[in-house]
C-alpha cells in the first residue's frame, strides 16, 4: 500500500508539472493572450507624392497666362493650362479639383514677360495660398533677348530656381511641385515662320533671339538659333537637376520641350504661343505627370 501511494503521488506530481508548463506557455505568449495583447500590423507609409491634390497655384511666364490664345497680344487666363476654366483646355486644376472645385482652390500667378529671375517673387505669393501643388513653367523668356549674349546665364538661371524652391520648403515643406520644361523654341520658329502674319506679328519684339530675321537661313543666323536652343536644353536639364533633388518634385521628363508643336497648336496671331488647342496639348502632359504612379 506505502508502495502504491508513494508511485500515486509521484504520477500527480508529473502531471501536475506538465499542466503549470503548458499554461505558463500560453500566459507568455500563446492563442489565450488578450486581443489587446496580441500584435498589431503597421500601418502603411503616408506616399510621398499625392495623386489627387485638393489646391493647385501655377507660377511662369506667358504661356502659363494663356497669352494670345483668345485674342491678339492679350492674356487669356481662362484658357491657361495649369488653371483655367475654358472647356476646350480641360486644365490640369480643372481635371485634378473638377469645375467648381478648379474655380474655388486654384490660383495663376503666372506674368507674361516673367523670368527666371521673377519666380522667387511668384513663388512668395503663392506660397500665402498655402497649396497642396504648384505648377512651374519658366525659362522661355530667359532665351529670348534682344540677343543671344543677353540670356539669362545658367548658372543665375539655376540659383534663381533653387532660391524659389527653398522659398516654398520653408514655407510648405509638403507642398508637390510640378515642373514643365521649357518648349522646343527653335521647332516653333520653324513652324510659325510658314505664316506672314506670325512673321509680322514677331517682329513687334516676340522672342527676337529665336525669332529675329525669321527668313534668313545663312550660316550667322543658324549659329544663332542653335546658341539659344542649346541654351534651352542647358536650362531644361537645370529644371530637372534641381527638381530631382527635392522629393516632393516631379518635372515632365522633357515632354513639353519634346512636343511636336504644329500650326493647330499655335496662336492664330503670333504663331508660337500655344493656342487654345495647344493649351489643352500642355494640360494633358502636365496631368499624366502628377496622377503617374511613378515619376
Amino acid at each position: 500500500m506505502r508502495k502504491r501511494s508513494h508511485r500515486s503521488r509521484a504520477v500527480l506530481a508529473v502531471v501536475a508539472a506538465a499542466v503549470v508548463a503548458v499554461t505558463g506557455c500560453d500566459a507568455v505568449g500563446g492563442d489565450s493572450a488578450a486581443p489587446s495583447e496580441r500584435a498589431k500590423p503597421s500601418p502603411k507609409p503616408t506616399p510621398l507624392w499625392d495623386r489627387s491634390p485638393r489646391s493647385v497655384a501655377a507660377v511662369g511666364d506667358s504661356i502659363t497666362r494663356g497669352f494670345d490664345a483668345c485674342d491678339v497680344l492679350s492674356d487669356c487666363p481662362e484658357a491657361s493650362w495649369a488653371t483655367g476654366a475654358s472647356p476646350e483646355v480641360d486644365s490640369l486644376a480643372v481635371r485634378l479639383l473638377g469645375r467648381t472645385g478648379a474655380a474655388e482652390r486654384s490660383w495663376n500667378y503666372a506674368v507674361t514677360g516673367a523670368r527666371m529671375a521673377d519666380l522667387p517673387g511668384q513663388m512668395d505669393r503663392a506660397v500665402r495660398r498655402k497649396p497642396q501643388l504648384v505648377t512651374v513653367m519658366m525659362g522661355a523668356n530667359d532665351a529670348c533677348r534682344a540677343t543671344p549674349s543677353a540670356m539669362t546665364p545658367v548658372s543665375e538661371f539655376r540659383a534663381d530656381f533653387e532660391d524659389s524652391m527653398r522659398t516654398l520648403r520653408k514655407a510648405l515643406p509638403k507642398t508637390q511641385v510640378f515642373v514643365a520644361s521649357v518648349p522646343n523654341l527653335k521647332r516653333l520658329w520653324s513652324e510659325g515662320r510658314a505664316s506672314p502674319m506670325g512673321k509680322q506679328v514677331w517682329k513687334l519684339g516676340i522672342c527676337p533671339s529665336m525669332l529675329g530675321d525669321a527668313d534668313a537661313l545663312d550660316s550667322t543666323a543658324t549659329l544663332r538659333r542653335n546658341t539659344v536652343q542649346k541654351r534651352v536644353e542647358d536650362y531644361n536639364k537645370v529644371l530637372a537637376e534641381v527638381c530631382a533633388e527635392d522629393k516632393r518634385c516631379r518635372s515632365d521628363g522633357g515632354a513639353v520641350h519634346d512636343y511636336r508643336f504644329g500650326t493647330a497648336q499655335l496662336s492664330r496671331w503670333d504663331y508660337f504661343h500655344p493656342s487654345v488647342n495647344g493649351q489643352a496639348r500642355l494640360a494633358e502632359i502636365a496631368y499624366r505627370t502628377v496622377t503617374a504612379k511613378r515619376p
